[in-house]
């Protein structure tokens, strides 16, 4: 391509388009009609530019002008309550059930080696010994210890909004650090079942397994899936930027990401709940039975929401992404 005649060829329809941009009066008919075929020219124009002879001042003059024109096309739009309400009983559990082949397995897996991390802590001294001193283990694991103790040492309320910051901090890592393979979410969910395992073996190798499952199951069950929904979706981000599928990587990250930009707003919520149970509920004088129960009925609550409202949503074509008129413009490939 010669640039300098492709810019005279075509530098009168720019000049036009940025005209119209400029008018304060409302268009006319024909000229709104104009404006949208300038800008559908002007936007082919600037993807012959950067495919072929990219100059950074015409490309800049050009992406400048698209974006305006497409702003002008295409409005803008202010969030509504509608806008909520389609995100919680669609696109949110939509998200999350089209990814349940990547967190399902990741949580059946990380519960095995949770238990069988546990089982190894609680079945051996010596690594017992490794972790703490014999008087350390005692006093973690007596009644009244320090295992009890935790989830009433502070005020309800404090507790159950420090427990979801952190909770919540966990999980949106797991969605944003999913882009670099995968792998940092490996490191956090590993970090996770780890604790959870040494708890297990622990308490298990001082009879007290059933308290221990006591104190974590009415909150945990919750908690541990929105984290599992969390490490999953990660681990189909980094997987997408492996094998993007049909789509070219750049689109497949794109819609990818904005999706799990809208999951870990999502899982903020259900981590909300699991923190207000963990600070309400598992420290409360209720009997064992109730408080796990609790924590039963919240989960299979989410469960239920996911696959039937978001089963719903996803046969529908629901995917989780943003609504069509707010992505970027792919820009044409041909003229």
């Amino acid at each position: 391509m010669d640039l300098d005649v492709f810019v005279s060829a075509h530098r009168a329809e720019w000049d036009r388009l940025d005209a119209l941009l400029r008018r304060r009066r409302r268009l006319t008919g024909a000229e709104a009609d104009e404006l949208v075929t300038l800008y559908q020219r002007t936007a082919t124009h600037l993807s012959l530019i950067q495919s072929s002879a990219p100059d950074p001042r015409i490309i800049g003059r050009l992406t400048q002008l698209v974006a305006r024109a497409r702003s002008a096309v295409t409005g803008t739009r202010r969030a509504s309550w509608r806008d909520v309400t389609d995100f919680l009983t669609r696109g949110f559990p939509a998200a999350v059930y089209r990814a349940r082949h990547w967190w399902v397995p990741t949580a059946l897996i990380s519960t095995a080696i949770a238990a069988l991390i546990g089982w190894w802590i609680g079945t051996h001294p010596d690594v017992q010994a490794s972790i703490a001193a014999p008087a350390e283990l005692r006093e973690m694991t007596r009644p009244g210890g320090q295992y009890e103790t935790y989830y009433s040492s502070h005020p309800a309320a404090s507790f159950a909004a420090q427990v979801w910051t952190n909770n919540a901090q966990a999980a949106a890592m797991c969605l944003v650090l999913g882009v670099f393979l995968g792998l940092p979410v490996i490191w956090i969910l590993f970090q996770n079942v780890v604790n959870v395992g040494v708890g297990i073996g622990l308490m298990t190798s001082a009879g007290r397994l059933d308290t221990f499952l006591g104190l974590i199951l009415p909150h945990g069950l919750l908690e541990l899936t929105a984290v599992f929904v969390a490490a999953g979706t990660g681990l189909r981000l980094g997987w997408t930027v492996i094998d993007p599928g049909p789509r070219t990587r750049r689109t497949a990250l794109a819609e990818e990401g904005r999706a799990a930009l809208g999951m870990a707003i999502g899982l903020a919520l259900i981590l909300f709940v699991s923190g207000a149970i963990e600070g309400f509920v598992t420290p409360s004088g209720l009997p064992t039975w109730a408080r796990i129960g609790i924590g039963i009925v919240a989960e299979l609550a989410f469960l239920t929401y996911v696959y039937v409202l978001g089963g719903r949503a996803a046969r529908e074509g629901e995917t989780g992404d943003v609504a069509e008129p707010e992505r970027s413009a792919l820009q044409p490939t041909a003229a």
